[in-house]
Parts: C-alpha cells; structure tokens; sequence
C-alpha cells in the first residue's frame, strides 16, 4: 500500500523593521498551512545572526534597516544559505536598489503595497523557483535592458534616465501636492497608513526636506511635478 506524505512546510524567515508590516506579514504566514515562520529579525545584526541557524527555504528581506542595508543581508545569505530563495520586501523602489538587490543576490522584488495575504502566493512562487517582481519594478529593468542595448548597438533615441523617485513616490507626492493627507492617501492608494507614512519619510530624505512644503518646493525646482 503506497501512503502518501504531506508536502513539507515552506520555512520562512522575515527581516524587517517595520513592526506593523511585520506583524501582518507574520500572521498570515502562521495561518497559512504549507509554511512556517522560523525566525524573525529587526536589524541587519539580528538577520546576519539568524543565517547561523539550518537555513530557511525562503528570506524576506527589507532593504532600510536601522543599522545598515538589507543588501548585507542578502550577500550573507547568499554565502551561508545557498540554496535559500531571497526576496525583497521593501518601500524603496529606485533603480540602484533594485539592481543591487539583484546582483546580490534576491530572486524577487516586491514593494510594501502588496497585501500580507497577496505576499503568501509571492512566497509560494518564490519557493517554487519563480521570481516574483512587482510591475513596476519590472518596468524599471525592462527599460534599462532597453537603454543599454540602444548604447551598445548606437540606435538612435532617448535613454531614459532613472527617476529621482519611484513610481509609487511620485504618486504619493503627486497626492501630497493636491492637499490630501496620509490617511486620505491610504485610501485612495489602497494602502495601509503606515505603508503610506513610509512612502513620505522617504520623500523627505530623497528630496533632503522636512515638511510637506519643502518637498513640494524641491519637487516643483527639479520638475518632478509640473502643477
């Protein structure tokens, strides 16, 4: 009599500094019955200390953590974990992340404004070797694949240059811009508020501001609002 045995359980590890994003995040993981949260980091100390452990199927990883880059991590695991399956889960969607994140190493790359629930069928991509990307990163590679190869054959045509900021930063501005306020911007956005508040801390240190009107100001002199 063949007995069939019961898929193993995705082990999962989250480093992320975040403690609402992390809690949600963890939740559904818990809930959900192919996986299992083995370990949880809030700094880049924390998730180099946990790659000493039997390592985990798959690592999520923020880039902006209070005491260093995520990247840090990514290349560790890379060393200690290889066969791990690394994603990013981060709020910073310009290209010099996304780029390095890749070259050190993540399969994926996903931003903040995936639910927690709609995170748990990446994970599951992610494990089953696919490489979840988030359209508008995708995009972003997409155009400088395109922009290298029109430099390396000399085609004629404009090389778009990376924006100072995301495609999603843009738009929260755009709506800062317009009077609304992050709970408004949540709302319109589909986002959660502290999703939102992240998006304009990191508005304000790209820009170099501390208030809305600063970066309004800033954005309006650099032309990356025109109204």
């Amino acid at each position: 009599m063949n007995i069939k045995s019961e898929p193993l359980a995705i082990h999962i590890v989250i480093v992320e500094d975040d403690r609402d994003f992390c809690d949600a995040l963890g939740q559904v993981v818990q809930q959900a019955p192919d996986m299992l949260l083995v370990g949880v980091a809030a700094t880049r100390a924390e998730g180099l200390a946990l790659l000493q452990n039997p390592p985990a199927d798959v690592l999520l990883v923020d880039l902006g953590l209070p005491d260093g880059s995520g990247i840090d991590v990514i290349e560790a695991a890379v060393l200690h974990w290889p066969s791990c399956n690394i994603m990013v889960s981060t709020n910073f969607g310009d290209e010099t992340h996304v780029i390095r994140s890749i070259e050190a190493g993540a399969a994926g790359y996903l931003l903040k404004d995936s639910s927690s629930t709609k995170m748990t069928d990446e994970i599951r991509s992610l494990a089953r070797g696919g490489s979840p990307i988030s359209p508008i990163i995708a995009r972003q590679i997409l155009a400088r694949f395109r922009n290298n190869h029109m430099v390396a054959t000399g085609m004629q045509g404009p090389v778009v240059e990376s924006s100072l900021l995301s495609a999603r930063e843009t738009e929260v501005l755009g709506l800062i811009t317009k009077g609304f306020t992050a709970t408004e911007i949540a709302k319109l956005m589909q986002l959660s508020p502290f999703t939102v508040r992240s998006f304009v801390r990191r508005i304000y240190s790209k820009l170099k501001v501390t208030s809305k009107a600063e970066a309004i100001y800033e954005a309006r002199n650099l032309g990356l609002i025109v109204n």
